[in-house]
This record gives structure tokens, C-alpha cells and sequence, in this order.
């Protein structure tokens, strides 16, 4: 069985700065680290391959050269092998985009049977590149699992909800996204580090992967950012004590929200 493992990095810090031109985050300079939803998914993938005697994980990362460390860390705790699709026509990627050219990059590995990416992540939030590559592969996708297990060529899942599960069955191939109660990723053995400083690291173009020049990147991404500001920091606000008054306190309040014409 073949298993592809979708990982993005993000910053690991809320103090990032943005472009003014293109609208998108300025990454030089800031710490990164695996976007902590891939971290399950990963775990996920590494199970499976820990019951499942011939499981191959193979871990697919889209960004800059810098996201290297990322795949290193994936080939310490149990990756067998890692792609990075790295080429400056990628960036400013929107989810589109980005799923269009890891469906790509997947495309150009040998048959995969699962899946797995992290439900969203933490810099975007969307929850939109998993079922995204669903898409451009033509497979079917999951999402939000808490647990899944493999009989032959089906996968039986639980799915999550806020109030709730439903189990499912699905066909082999599958995408499934998942949620951080799926597991406790492991930490990276000193054996697997040392045999990660050493991995060759797969890298694909936009042209060997065979993506259409005009499906990636600024020029592939339908979603245009407008217009992006800092929000205004919120004053302090002003505060009545009505325990020795409440009466009074409420007038007050009442007064204050006629001024502003809320009531």
C-alpha cells in the first residue's frame, strides 16, 4: 500500500507581516514549522504503515526551498520517502491553485491508495486544499476523521461532527482530511534524525509535474485579495459599577446606547 501525506509549512508565530503588493505573507525571516494539523495526518499515515506490513508513506510538501526542514522532519519520525514541489511559479498560490499542483505532484508518483492531509491549516483556515486535490484527482475525500481502518480495498471511517459521528465506507483510492483527535503525533527517533540529515529529497517543477503554466501560481488563483488592513485596536470602553446603584447603571447604559443611536 502507498500512502501520500500532504504537509504544509506555516509560521510558528502570530507576528507575521504582509505584502503590500501581492497581499500575501512575508515568510523570510519568520520561524516555521509543520502546520500542526499535517502533524496528525502524518501520525495518521505512519500508523497505518506501523500494522499494515508493505505500507510506503510518501510526504508531499509545496513551498520554498526553506521547506526542506519540514520534509526532514517527516523522514525523522517515519517517512519513507518526501517530494517537495518547489519552483517560483508557485508562488502566490491560492487554495486552488495549490491543490491543483499537489494533485499534480501526486499524479507523478507511482499509484497511491490514501491520502492524508491535515483538516485545514492554521495560516488559512479554509479547509479547502484536501477536498481540493480530491478533485483534480477524481477521488473520492473525507473529511474531518477521527478514525480509519483498512480492509482490503475499502476504508472504514469515523467522521466527526460537533455533536456527533457517522461512520463510512469508502472505495480505495480515498483523500481524507483529519482532526487533531485522531491521534498524538510521535516525536522523531535519534536514529531517524541522523537518517534524515542524509535523505535525498525529491524535487519537482512546475514542468515535471506537468502543470499547466497557467493553473498555478498568481496567474492560476481565481481568489484575489482586495484589500487587507490591520484591525484597529479596541479602546478600553468605559464601565459602570451598578452594584452599589444598578438602577442607576442601567440609565446610564441606556443613555449612552440612545447617544449612539443603537436603541
Amino acid at each position: 500500500m502507498h500512502v501520500v501525506v500532504c504537509i504544509k509549512q506555516v509560521p510558528g508565530t502570530t507576528k507575521v507581516a504582509i505584502n503590500p503588493e501581492t497581499n500575501t505573507l512575508i515568510r523570510d525571516g519568520v520561524e516555521a514549522i509543520i502546520n500542526p494539523f499535517d502533524e496528525n495526518a502524518l501520525e495518521a499515515a505512519l500508523a497505518l504503515k506501523d500494522k499494515t506490513p508493505g505500507t510506503k508513506v510518501t510526504v508531499v510538501c509545496m513551498g520554498p526551498p526553506q521547506a526542506e526542514n519540514a520534509l526532514r522532519e517527516a523522514t525523522a519520525r517515519g517517512a519513507d520517502n518526501v517530494v517537495l514541489l518547489c519552483d517560483r511559479a508557485f508562488a502566490g498560490s491560492d487554495t486552488w491553485a495549490t491543490s491543483y499542483a499537489l494533485a499534480q505532484g501526486i499524479k507523478a508518483l507511482e499509484k497511491v491508495d490514501i491520502i492524508y492531509c491535515g483538516k485545514q491549516a492554521i495560516d488559512g483556515d479554509t479547509a479547502q486544499v484536501g477536498p481540493g486535490v480530491a478533485e483534480f484527482l477524481g477521488w473520492p475525500v473525507i473529511t474531518y476523521v477521527r478514525k480509519l481502518d483498512v480492509e482490503g480495498d475499502t476504508v472504514k471511517i469515523e467522521r466527526v461532527f460537533e455533536d456527533g459521528f457517522e461512520k463510512i465506507e469508502a472505495p480505495l483510492p480515498v483523500v481524507v482530511t483529519v482532526v487533531k483527535e485522531m491521534n498524538v503525533p510521535r516525536m522523531a527517533s535519534l536514529k531517524g534524525r541522523m537518517r534524515a540529515k542524509k535523505e535525498q529529497i525529491k524535487m519537482l517543477t512546475a514542468e515535471s509535474a506537468k502543470a499547466d503554466p497557467n493553473e498555478v501560481g498568481l496567474k492560476g488563483s481565481p481568489t484575489r485579495v482586495v484589500k487587507i488592513f490591520t484591525p484597529p485596536k479596541k479602546t478600553s470602553g468605559q464601565k459602570w459599577d451598578g452594584i452599589g446603584d444598578p438602577i442607576h447603571a442601567a440609565k446610564t447604559l441606556v443613555g449612552k446606547l440612545k447617544e449612539q443611536k443603537l436603541v
